[in-house]
């Protein structure tokens, strides 16, 4: 097989999501024998303090033979995601006012003890 050939099979499908600093590719790929399997890539973009950057990578393989069980697998996890947390993003990174539950404990009671005023009671 020569390198367009070889070309020509790695490219039989993808798709990309673009998602900030990630990027997730979903690519079908040949085995030897012909038959197709998944990759799911994702990309992560590191920027260095002198302004260069370097991508990490993560992959997984995968098979059709666990599609049914992976698709079942995975929309029961973000089904359960949705349900406990709803859809909307909460995160520090998404929110730069983001708070947890225990800073706003913490700011109720600073603010408590602030607006406490000193009483003498030789003043009455």
């Amino acid at each position: 097989m020569n390198e367009k050939d070889h070309l020509e099979q790695e490219e039989i499908f993808s798709q990309v999501l673009r998602a900030g600093r990630r990027t997730y590719f979903f690519d079908v790929r040949a085995t030897k024998a012909e038959d197709y399997y998944l990759t799911v890539t994702e990309s992560k973009k590191f920027t260095h303090d002198d302004g260069s950057f370097h991508y990490k990578k993560h992959k997984i393989y995968l098979y059709k033979e666990d599609f049914s069980e992976f698709n079942e697998m995975l929309k029961a996890a973000t089904d359960y995601i949705i349900e406990a947390k709803g859809e909307e993003v909460i995160s520090e990174r998404h929110q730069k006012d983001f708070k947890r539950p225990s800073e706003i404990n913490e700011e109720a009671a600073d603010s408590s003890t602030e607006s406490f005023t000193d009483v003498n009671f030789e003043d009455i």
